[in-house]
């Protein structure tokens, strides 16, 4: 298991973000980010859901990695 200096290192290799949020709502963000590397735009409805579309976006980057 990668310790942490090691995981920050390898998640900072694999993309870049642009946030745009566009409305709060129910005390939640909405709006879009864009991967960078990818040039892919993908919307968000809350704050939890921008970090899980982050999230899913590097766990595509790191299996494409191992493959």
């Amino acid at each position: 298991m990668p310790n942490r200096k090691q995981s920050l290192e390898r998640h900072k290799e694999l993309g870049s973000f642009v946030i745009r949020v566009h409305h709060r709502q129910h005390d939640s963000w909405q709006g879009f980010v864009t991967h960078l590397e990818k040039n892919r735009t993908l919307a968000f409805r809350s704050a939890l859901d921008l970090l899980k579309t982050i999230d899913s976006i590097l766990d595509e980057e790191e299996q494409d990695a191992e493959n």
